[in-house]
């Protein structure tokens, strides 16, 4: 499960944020490439921007349900 406390700080202000136990999977990227970021010198990935639509909410939520190391938080609605 992803800490807010451990949130990476380039994950832009809002509910979705990606913490420091990102592997760089590039799973997050790829299924919501609008959404996720990755910062290439820390090699962490973050949330680029947060969903504004039901479409964008759902593929933040699928990328939260697969990433594999749980590193993807979302603490209130969007």
């Amino acid at each position: 499960m992803a800490t807010f406390s451990d949130r990476t700080p380039d994950n832009v202000p809002g509910p979705y944020y990606v913490d420091n136990s990102c592997i760089d999977c590039d799973q997050c990227r790829v299924m919501a490439p609008e959404l996720f970021g990755r910062n290439d010198d820390t090699g962490l990935g973050f949330v680029k921007r947060q969903p504004a639509t039901a479409d964008e909410i759902a593929l933040a939520d699928e990328a939260l349900a697969a990433c594999a190391t749980n590193s993807i938080g979302n603490d209130g609605p969007a």
